[in-house]
């Protein structure tokens, strides 16, 4: 008996104090109205600033989603090939993942990636703006572009004896020409 009471009591605190906001009852009928983000953003931030030294820019430099898409640069074009000693090692059933990241930048996600299926080598490939990860983010460089076989054909996993490679960059966008040689195993990680 005494639980019950001490539930009830806790139930009738929470419905006193637990909520300090005003909430009006749902008015199936009432418009929606613009929040007001002036209290979110301050007065001029809708004009792109320039960064602090050593910070990246915004990805829209506060110009919309719209406008960087239509500003992202140019596919890059080439032609992926695996090293001779490493023709037989391609298993059947295998992916290629074409993977451009930003210069310089650790971790996060890729800026484009491309699956590619069963490929057979050499492949002529095409990565671009289309191929974005996030669309918000320009599609600019300067960029480095590696490849992987992925056995499982899993892009989160990297299993042993995968095959990679990387092309020589950094790449800017519009890039045509670019030889891109999958030449290294992914190697076992040691247990500890």
């Amino acid at each position: 008996m005494r639980a019950r009471s001490q539930i009830a009591l806790l139930a009738v605190a929470l419905a006193l104090f637990g909520c300090n906001r005003r909430i009006e009852p749902f008015d199936p009928k009432e418009e929606p109205r613009q929040p007001d983000l002036s209290r979110i953003f301050p007065a001029g931030s809708e004009r792109a600033e320039s960064p602090e030294p050593g910070l990246p820019a915004a990805p829209d430099g506060g110009r919309g989603a719209a406008s960087v898409a239509a500003e992202s640069g140019a596919p890059i074009r080439g032609t992926v090939r695996i090293a001779p000693e490493l023709e037989s090692r391609i298993p059947s059933g295998s992916v290629l993942f074409l993977i451009a990241r930003r210069s310089g930048s650790q971790g996060g996600p890729p800026l484009a990636v491309k699956r590619i299926p069963s490929p057979r080598f050499p492949l002529d490939f095409e990565l671009g703006p289309d191929d974005r990860m996030i669309q918000a983010m320009p599609f600019a460089g300067p960029l480095t572009l590696s490849a992987r076989v992925d056995a499982d054909g899993n892009a989160m996993t990297r299993t042993p004896g995968d095959l990679l490679g990387e092309a020589a960059g950094p790449i800017e966008p519009g890039a045509s020409g670019i030889d891109l040689v999958i030449d290294q195993v992914q190697p076992s990680t040691p247990r500890g």
